[in-house]
């Protein structure tokens, strides 16, 4: 299969178009640095033409509301419309878990208004929605922090390895569309302070870690089933093998 990965050049996408072509699939990535702009139209038509399947990972490089939503809404746009108009028989997006749970963070509107528009498209799609990756557990972690404290929530969350996202989305790209929703999130749910404490000290970090519900998650409120799969009985549920201790083990 023709199968163009939208996004394919970074820490998702360059995987999965790996795992794609030795799988045997010519597996494309499509991105600004190819060519391909899906916020300005350039190049989407010629990279779609002849395509089976469109996997839908680009990021935004704004977590503001107002940029956040344009992007999404204007690059899922682009992209359902070129599927449509190419034939494209399925489309594949990347989203996130308990996105439809988190309603005053800007960032989850912007994924489920990039859902609805999947849906609506008229293109055969699957959503998979992943929890937080281990591989941004740091960066959370500096959001809320000083020169000498880091302040996390008690929250739980279920991070997956990033590389395990990969696969699944190559799995989803090479089966029939679902039009459905899957869910994906690592093996163990932790409270965010102890993730962010762990993964912090195997870096050598040695400022005080410090639990502070008041923190949230990215500005907004959250609770133990706000980052867990398996809370909406109605989707495709599934987990990860790779545990926090494995994942820190694999970092140099």
């Amino acid at each position: 299969m023709k199968i163009v990965i939208v996004g394919g050049t970074g820490l998702i996408g360059k995987p999965l178009v790996q795992l794609l072509q030795d799988a045997g699939h010519e597996a494309i990535p499509a991105s600004p640095t190819t060519g391909v702009n899906t916020l300005t139209g350039e190049g989407v038509s010629a990279a779609f033409e002849n395509a089976d399947v469109v996997v839908d990972i680009p990021n935004s490089p704004s977590f503001e509301d107002g940029p956040v939503m344009e992007f999404f809404r204007t690059s899922t746009k682009t992209i359902a419309e070129a599927a449509k108009a190419a034939g494209v028989g399925h489309h594949v997006v990347l989203s996130i878990v308990g996105a439809d749970r988190m309603n005053d963070i800007g960032y989850m509107r912007a994924k489920i208004a990039q859902e609805e528009i999947v849906k609506a498209s008229g293109v055969p799609y699957t959503i998979v929605r992943a929890t937080q990756f281990f591989e941004f557990i740091a960066g959370i972690a500096e959001g809320t922090a000083d020169d000498a404290t880091v302040r996390l929530s008690p929250a739980l969350m279920q991070p997956v390895a990033a590389a395990e996202v990969s696969e699944v989305l190559a799995e989803a790209a090479t089966k029939t569309p679902a039009n459905s929703t899957w869910e994906l999130g690592g093996p163990e749910a932790l409270p965010i302070v102890e993730l962010g404490r762990r993964v912090l000290a195997k870096a050598g970090d040695s400022r005080e870690i410090v639990t502070d519900p008041s923190v949230g998650y990215f500005g907004g409120d959250v609770d133990d089933t706000s980052l867990v799969p398996g809370q909406d009985p109605t989707l495709q549920h599934r987990l990860g093998t790779v545990t926090l201790e494995k994942w820190l083990q694999a970092q140099n």
